[in-house]
């Protein structure tokens, strides 16, 4: 990813000097260093998913990544990890899919989910994650309770490796 802006922040010098050291036990520059702190690893993959999801053909492969990685978090990684989410340049079905995955993991660590996941609107009409009008009634009835809230009838496996 290109570096193309700049943050300027006024420190004092004996907080700069404690940045300076810090980032030199990190092994890294001041600037990494405090990238790190700022905008964990966890968090930044969990927003590149959600970029390349805005930009796939496809959404199989990005969604199987984040579900990986939403369940590899520890619940006290969780939190803010997922805080920053932004499902904006998403389409519904994918606002919805990302955030009943993100709820479910919640749930499933015992976590509460973010503010933002308040904010997306459930589907109007039921979305099935297969075409076979005979497996709708196992859908409707095995879905995780995040995705039947919002309108999405998976799998309860979802997430699942084979």
């Amino acid at each position: 990813m290109a570096k193309s802006h700049q943050l300027q922040i006024r420190v004092s010098a004996g907080q700069k000097a404690a940045l300076r050291r810090q980032a030199r036990r990190a092994g890294v520059d001041m600037s990494t260093y405090v990238l790190m702190r700022a905008l964990p690893a966890s968090a930044a993959k969990v927003a590149e998913l959600i970029g390349a999801l805005a930009e796939a053909d496809s959404p199989r492969f990005p969604l199987a990544e984040l579900n990986d990685v939403l369940n590899g978090l520890a619940a006290s990684a969780y939190p803010e990890a997922v805080e920053g989410v932004d499902v904006a340049r998403l389409s519904p079905y994918l606002q919805n899919y990302v955030t009943a995955m993100v709820e479910h993991a919640a749930l499933q660590k015992g976590v509460s989910p973010p503010e933002w996941a308040r904010d997306v609107e459930p589907l109007e009409a039921p979305a099935f994650a297969v075409p076979f009008p005979r497996l709708r009634t196992h859908l409707l009835r095995s879905s995780p309770v995040a995705f039947k809230r919002r309108n999405l009838f998976v799998d309860a496996t979802v997430g699942d490796r084979v």
